[in-house]
């Protein structure tokens, strides 16, 4: 188990505080060029060829000259591009941008709207999940981008020790996911449950996708219905290992039952041996830290802070599995600053 103040050293950052007017106004508007470029596909073309006809590629994909080549000036006076002539390429800092691309995704694209009308979320104008939303399906891509990106070869190092038959994604999306490691682990059996009927559509596609129809089972269900309304899931009662990917705070929300979530999991997955539960944490402050800033953070605090979602330290997630009844194997670091993979079993 972690002590309680190791995370990584790149976890610490490297933005330094305080932000300086120009930094941050420059930062604010270097952050929505990165998100245009890799909703262009400028990020994707030179990860395959090094480098970016300018020219060629606004014909290729039918763009405004101009405001393509002010995007590409843009980004090369904040040192993401070099630019010669009519090519360009990415800098040492646009290979690092893009292996980041999913907090530029998940925080443009997906969260714009309730980042711009904080004002009027505090006023009480406005409020989340009534007359404000986020984008959910830019939320779910900048997800899908850090996993790859970032968590995916730690999820897979772990689950390669874990003996299952079948395993359970909760807040699977289009299952892609758990139809991946139960491809890996022939004669294994999945089942993803979302709450999304579109993504529950998605999925089936998905799962075809892999070859296993019939293996791999969508179900479009609120967990909480299962662990609170005793909603059952054909299969469920034989996972042997459990997980679930920045979802725990979700389900964690509603103060009035938020001690029975686990001892509900538990409850809900009886077969269970194994869970693994991966969220974003708050990041530790203490007296005489440096003043650096990680990437993501300080998004994802607010970002929940304004939609009325609670969040938690890592130390609060740990004496919750305690008291839920669960043995805590390991906490392991998961790529994204102050984000952890919880090894969990059943005491």
């Amino acid at each position: 188990m972690l002590s309680a103040h190791a995370f990584p050293a790149d976890w610490q950052g490297q933005a330094l505080t305080p932000l300086n007017p120009d930094t941050a106004f420059n930062g604010y508007i270097c952050a929505h060029v990165v998100h245009a470029l890799e909703r262009l596909g400028v990020f994707q073309q030179l990860a395959a060829e090094r480098t970016l006809g300018i020219s060629s590629f606004c014909e290729k994909n039918a763009l405004d000259p101009a405001v393509f080549r002010a995007l590409v000036q843009a980004a090369a006076s904040f040192g993401y591009l070099d630019v010669q002539g009519d090519r360009a390429r990415a800098t040492a800092v646009g290979e690092e941008a893009a292996r980041t691309l999913g907090f530029f995704t998940w925080g443009v694209g997906g969260y714009h709207d309730v980042f711009a009308n904080a004002a009027p979320l505090a006023r009480g104008d406005r409020r989340f999940g009534v007359d404000l939303h986020r984008d959910e399906a830019m939320v779910a891509l900048g997800s899908a981008q850090a996993d790859t990106a970032m968590m995916r070869h730690i999820l897979d190092e772990e689950i390669a020790a874990i003996d299952f038959r079948t395993l359970v994604d909760l807040g699977s999306g289009v299952s892609e996911r758990v139809s991946r490691l139960v491809k890996a682990r022939p004669g294994s059996r999945g089942i993803g449950i979302d709450i999304s009927r579109p993504a529950t559509e998605l999925a089936h596609e998905t799962i075809a996708g892999y070859g296993l129809r019939g293996t791999v089972q969508p179900v479009c269900a609120d967990v909480l219905d299962i662990l609170f309304k005793e909603q059952e899931v054909d299969g469920s009662d034989a996972a042997d290992v459990v997980m679930s990917f920045m979802f725990l705070h979700d389900l964690l929300a509603g103060p009035e039952r938020r001690e029975e979530v686990i001892p509900r999991l538990r409850k809900a997955f009886p077969q269970a041996h194994t869970f693994l539960l991966a969220d974003t944490t708050i990041r530790p402050r203490s007296e005489g830290e440096d003043s650096r800033l990680p990437v993501f953070s300080s998004g994802f605090e607010l970002a929940h802070a304004l939609m009325g979602v609670p969040i938690y330290t890592r130390e609060e997630y740990e004496q919750l599995f305690q008291r839920g009844g669960m043995q805590l194997r390991r906490t392991v670091p998961f790529g994204v600053p102050h984000t952890y993979l919880f090894v969990l079993e059943a005491s």
